[in-house]
């Protein structure tokens, strides 16, 4: 089947990739030439796992192309997909002028039937919208093309979006045309062999699922962290609760992990989007805007805690950082917990000394060459000359430290554990102050006899 992509980002690239891999001919858009050119020389603009070989396996059998003109993608395509970029608006509503620019775009260029379909995150009525412009465009030029605009969302996880879209454990798809759903049903054939994983309802449905399905996971990252605080305040321990309530099938182990925050680039957003829709239809979503407090308060705790360890005292003070993205297996730095400590440590006069596994030239695009801030090749290159270590992303890299090699270059021994990572009583053996998220702080003891 043709099928064009507009849109070369976590879900454009990536859905395109895995489609061509299955042998579908892929053609996607992007308004960026250099990235365009990047993408066809073989450089993948961001970092995600298994990405990288995908893209230039399937481009080299020639079922993957990349490509600046719109014209020739609509041309292309039998199925079109949109993927661009919706970004909060400052009253957190979604900004689709690109959405509707692609829309403009299809009108403008399409000579035969189309099923148009909307990847990116949308409000619910925005299939409504897009069906207009094309109608509108169409009108403009003298023609009555049949088309179909239908509600198809993602549900990638970055750091495993490769994995999750060639075996996704359920295809929404959101029409009330025959055909469109025929035409998915070939699409995603590949995908659906050992059982039926496509979920077809109406659009308006489809496009609040996806909202629904992150807004539900930011609530439970919210809960727990709420919960985490709650335990610190009466002396129990988050991890024991977590393992208590897990083991309860109804709410099982997934995402009730504390910690400090969610960030990146779906459930800040998405959130935000969803709040603002209820109060477009006079609603007032109580749980989610609770959730949002929560998470906007959980992103400072490690500050708190730093500031409170050194009485308010941070001028001059060195802070080793490991993690910069704002979960593991990404480099995507978007409303990262990272970033909100490093800027408040800033205006506190402290400097930071960070180091990420992928993170690093985000982090330099995001902040150039600053003197309170130093990019590290290693974790132990910034903990040389620090006072006190932030862990903010749980990399697998970060899970099994020299504890003593630790306390040994830490000026101030302090350790604050943004995902615990440790039980707390064994960087204490080392003679560290461990503080981590709602559990209690263990006593520091001494190094053990030759150290330091």
């Amino acid at each position: 089947m043709k099928v064009t992509v507009f849109g070369t980002g976590y879900v454009g690239l990536v859905q395109g990739a895995v489609l061509a891999d299955v042998g579908h001919e892929v053609l996607c858009v992007d308004v960026d030439e250099a990235k365009v050119q990047a993408l066809r020389a073989g450089r993948i603009p961001i970092y995600e796992p298994g990405l990288q070989p995908l893209v230039a396996d399937n481009a080299a059998l020639g079922r993957l192309r990349f490509t600046t003109d719109a014209a020739e993608g609509v041309r292309h395509a039998e199925v079109l997909f949109l993927a661009v970029g919706t970004p909060p608006g400052e009253d957190g509503s979604a900004d689709l002028r690109h959405v509707l620019a692609v829309a403009r775009t299809v009108a403008q260029h399409m000579d035969k039937p189309l099923c148009i379909v909307n990847k990116s995150t949308v409000p619910v009525g925005t299939a409504d919208r897009v069906a207009a412009t094309v109608r509108e465009g169409l009108a403009a030029r003298g023609l009555e093309l049949e088309f179909n605009v239908v509600s198809n969302p993602e549900f990638l996880k970055e750091g495993a979006a490769v994995a999750d879209c060639q075996r996704p454990d359920r295809i929404v798809i959101g029409t009330d045309s025959a055909r469109a759903e025929r035409q998915l049903r070939e699409l995603y054939a590949p995908f659906n062999r050992n059982r039926d994983k496509l979920l077809v309802m109406d659009v308006r449905s489809a496009e609040l699922t996806k909202y629904a399905a992150n807004a539900m996971l930011a609530t439970k990252i919210s809960f727990m962290n709420e919960m985490a605080n709650l335990a610190e305040q009466l002396g129990a321990d988050i991890e024991a609760v977590r393992q208590g309530i897990g083991s309860d099938p109804r709410i099982g182990y997934h995402f009730i992990y504390p910690g400090a925050g969610y960030g990146g680039s779906c459930f800040p957003k998405d959130v935000q989007a969803l709040i603002h829709t209820a109060h477009s239809v006079g609603l007032r979503p109580v749980v989610l805007e609770a959730v949002e407090q929560r998470n906007a308060a959980q992103q400072r705790v490690l500050f708190e805690r730093i500031r409170a360890h050194y009485e308010g005292q941070l001028q001059g003070k060195v802070i080793a950082l490991w993690g910069l993205a704002f979960k593991p297996n990404t480099d995507d730095m978007r409303a990262a917990p990272s970033r909100t400590l490093m800027e408040a440590l800033w205006v506190a006069g402290a400097s930071v000394q960070a180091h990420d596994p992928v993170a690093m030239e985000e982090a330099r695009r995001l902040y150039g060459e600053r003197p309170d801030l130093r990019l590290c090749a290693s974790p132990l290159q910034a903990l040389e000359g620090a006072d006190a270590l932030a862990i903010v992303t749980e990399w697998k890299a970060f899970r099994v430290p020299d504890f003593a090699r630790m306390a040994e270059l830490l000026r101030d021994r302090a350790v604050f554990d943004g995902r615990n990572l440790y039980p707390p009583e064994l960087p204490a053996r080392y003679g560290l102050h461990y503080v981590s998220i709602g559990r209690p702080v263990p006593a520091a003891q001494g190094l053990p006899s030759g150290r330091r």
